[in-house]
């Protein structure tokens, strides 16, 4: 593994969702633990289950690995860290303000932007070299999805060019109050992740055309941000010994063999280690260590005869046609990155537009590319992204010729500097969310989410704005529609789980429905995608994982009440409208190609 090869303190293992990053992450904390080193295995993703992959509860306190000695880590909590963050800068003044203020300081101190500023907080401490970590040789981060790894990383430089040149008086005051204090730790943190001596950046993709296109938009978003010492891991690759004559092992090899060959530059000249499919889940201290010893896929001798699962009877056209009896609606499509949101919703929205509905598909996921899926237009459906820099500056537009007309030279500058804080992308996604969840009340809106964690901090931000509206308003706030209000009205809103039928998706997946029901959004469907047990196959490796995912999508039928899809891996990439229409399993009759 060359990007184990005289690895530095710091190693930030990154990509898409569902790629491997948190399997290949703990097997090497694992390798270097084994080699004697004491490292420190830490999550940034807000949805962590590096726990899972051990069997241990983390959490927010670095916990030793019983398993593996000299290994310890810790899961970045932003809802802990924001509780601790809000106490530390509430209890002062508690007791010694009126309650009502302090009511209105805690409610300041709510929203999606506090949670972001406490879990960077966090994530910058461990990159300054303090008391807490000075024991460790070693620093393994296995952070969130692409698009989020992406905002962490730049973030230090951010906030250090925010705090330098001193801070406005609206949009995120309260939260940024205990920023200043921490100006050297920013520095240093940034000092540290430009320091190729001191940082090395692991890309994984999967052998996808759409995955390691997104990383070179990464390696090339992050070296940008100073970040340069970077290797590529290519997870997952079908050997060409296990198709067995089976004609779907030998489609997913082909498909990988042709994305390898189309590998963008940018990555062709990084170092870069290949790692075969295994047959069976990456779960436990004994598969990690398998996970990178070089060798071949696991053995996977044929299963007995009567041993092949069968063919899932619950077809995704089930839940569109339950979609398009309502005639309007949101239908927001949520769940672990990787595991397909971006091709279910747009098949979804096809099928609905091919009815001759109105419809409306648009994602909110910052690395999304739904003109890649789609390659083609309908004249029902209309295709649209939340771009956070195209927002913020529009909200920034907004704020000045409203706010800042009546203002002198002085206090637009003010106004101004404010504008440039972080926080006022948080703020610009957070009104173009609201806006299209508006827009479902006449037409059809499919919302291709962002991976789990960043969707519920998105979510998060829509109920402080609720809780704020009430607050304000009173008794008259019974009156007022809030986003959140839509999203917990089933008439309004259809939430579908996306997962694939493994055990640490499945787990992601019931975590979100529990904080989902915890704020009052009642899960509508579950949809399995990319599953071998729809599909059938001859493959003894393939057949290993397809008899694995028996129990997972049991356990998937247990918690969605019924109301369940289940998609087969498909031979071709589902990527087209006519590919993506035949997902639904409906004569759709001629598609433009």
């Amino acid at each position: 593994m060359q990007f184990l090869d005289q690895p530095p303190r710091f190693l930030f293992f990154t990509g898409k969702g569902g790629v491997g990053k948190t399997s290949i992450a703990c097997a090497s904390a694992v390798r270097l633990a084994d080699a004697g080193r004491k490292v420190l295995l830490v999550s940034t993703d807000p949805a962590s289950n590096v726990g899972q992959v051990f069997g241990v509860a983390i959490g927010n306190q670095v916990t030793p690995i019983e398993q593996v000695p000299g290994l310890q880590a810790l899961e970045i909590d932003p809802q802990a860290a924001a509780q601790a963050y809000r106490d530390r800068l509430v209890g002062p003044v508690r007791g010694v303000l009126p309650d009502a203020v302090v009511k209105g300081i805690e409610e300041q101190l709510s929203g999606a932007c506090t949670t972001e500023i406490a879990a960077f907080d966090e994530f910058t401490a461990l990159l300054a070299d303090d008391a807490s970590t000075a024991g460790f040789d070693h620093i393994v981060f296995d952070t969130a999805p692409t698009g989020h790894t992406i905002r962490l990383l730049q973030l230090p430089g951010a906030w250090s060019g925010f705090l330098e040149t001193g801070k406005g008086d609206a949009s995120c005051l309260g939260p940024l109050a205990g920023l200043e204090r921490h100006r050297s730790q920013y520095r240093a943190a940034l000092d540290a992740l430009s320091d190729p001596r001191r940082t090395r950046l692991v890309l994984v993709a999967r052998a996808q055309g759409a995955a390691l296109r997104e990383l070179a938009r990464t390696h090339d978003e992050l070296a940008a941000a100073g970040l340069h010492n970077a290797f590529v891991v290519v997870n997952g690759l079908m050997a060409a010994a296990d198709t067995a004559g089976d004609a779907l092992a030998a489609a997913i090899h082909q498909r990988e063999q042709a994305a390898l060959q189309a590998m963008p530059q940018a990555l062709r000249a990084l170092p870069q280690d290949r790692l075969a499919l295994k047959a069976i889940d990456l779960v436990g201290v004994a598969a990690l260590r398998n996970l990178l010893d070089g060798a071949s896929p696991d053995p996977a001798a044929p299963l007995p005869a009567g041993a092949q699962p069968p063919r899932a009877p619950h077809p995704l056209s089930a839940l569109v046609d339950g979609i398009a009896a309502d005639g309007a609606g949101l239908v927001m499509l949520m769940g672990k990155g990787g595991v397909g949101k971006t091709t279910m919703a747009a098949a979804i929205a096809v099928a609905l537009a091919r009815r001759g509905l109105d419809v409306h598909l648009s994602t909110s996921d910052p690395a999304a590319h739904l003109d890649e899926t789609l390659l083609g237009a309908l004249p029902q459906l209309r295709v649209s992204r939340i771009d956070p820099h195209a927002e913020t500056e529009r909200y920034r537009q907004h704020v000045l010729e409203t706010k800042g007309a009546a203002l002198d030279a002085q206090g637009r500058a003010l106004l101004e500097e404010d504008l440039r804080s972080p926080c006022t992308e948080e703020i610009a996604v957070f009104q173009a969310f609201s806006r299209i969840i508006r827009e479902a009340g006449t037409r059809f809106v499919v919302m291709d989410t962002a991976p789990t964690g960043h969707t519920l901090l998105l979510l998060d931000a829509t109920g402080s704005y609720h809780r704020e509206i009430l607050r304000q308003t009173g008794d008259k706030g019974l009156r007022a529609t809030t986003p959140l209000m839509r999203l917990q009205d089933p008439r309004h809103t259809k939430v579908l789980i996306v997962t694939l039928a493994e055990t640490t998706p499945v787990l992601e997946a019931a975590a979100l429905q529990a904080e989902l029901r915890r704020a009052g959004i009642e899960p509508w469907a579950w949809v399995v995608n990319q599953s071998l047990a729809a599909a059938g196959t001859s493959a003894p490796l393939l057949q290993r994982r397809a008899a694995a995912e028996q129990p997972q999508i049991e356990q998937v039928r247990r918690l969605s009440a019924a109301r369940l899809a289940v998609v087969a891996q498909q031979l071709a990439e589902p990527v087209g409208l006519q590919r993506l229409a035949a997902l639904t399993e409906i004569d759709h009759g001629e598609l433009p190609r």
